[in-house]
């Protein structure tokens, strides 16, 4: 009985220091062409990412912004660009966010959800029933 009024005693500090060591924040890479994604905080409180590398196609070897629907974009360079915004919650799950894929030139609604201090997923929706989710890793600042 003892122990179980220990567990349950500590259980909540348990769970307290896995929330707050979870920080999205930081470089991180994704398993499409191994692109690097560099997470921060932008505007209030709401997390962006910003694209700072990733192996780039045959077929587009600048790596630029080809498929925007805004042709006035098309030209642009897609390192350096916001990819990701607008995500807010936490400190484990963040919603409402967008993400921008380059592949396609589509925008999708998004969530991101801290596995553990190494590891977040993204998960992507065109519709809320058609959605696609990424395990990410942290790189090494």
């Amino acid at each position: 009985m003892k122990l179980k009024l220990t567990v349950l005693a500590i259980a909540p500090l348990l769970i307290a220091s896995h929330a707050a060591a979870a920080d999205p924040t930081g470089v991180w890479m994704s398993p499409s062409r191994g692109a690097h994604i560099q997470i921060m905080t932008c505007g209030d409180n709401s997390l962006c990412g910003k694209l700072l590398s990733a192996s780039k196609p045959r077929t587009n070897p600048e790596f630029l912004d080809v498929h925007n629907r805004d042709p006035l974009l098309r030209s642009r360079h897609m390192m350096g660009q916001i990819v990701m915004e607008g995500f807010t919650g936490g400190p484990v799950k963040w919603t409402g966010g967008h993400v921008y894929n380059p592949g396609d030139g589509n925008t999708y609604g998004g969530v991101i959800t801290v596995v553990d201090d190494n590891h977040l997923k993204l998960t992507g929706c065109a519709f809320w029933f058609l959605c696609k989710s990424q395990t990410w890793v942290r790189v090494e600042e």
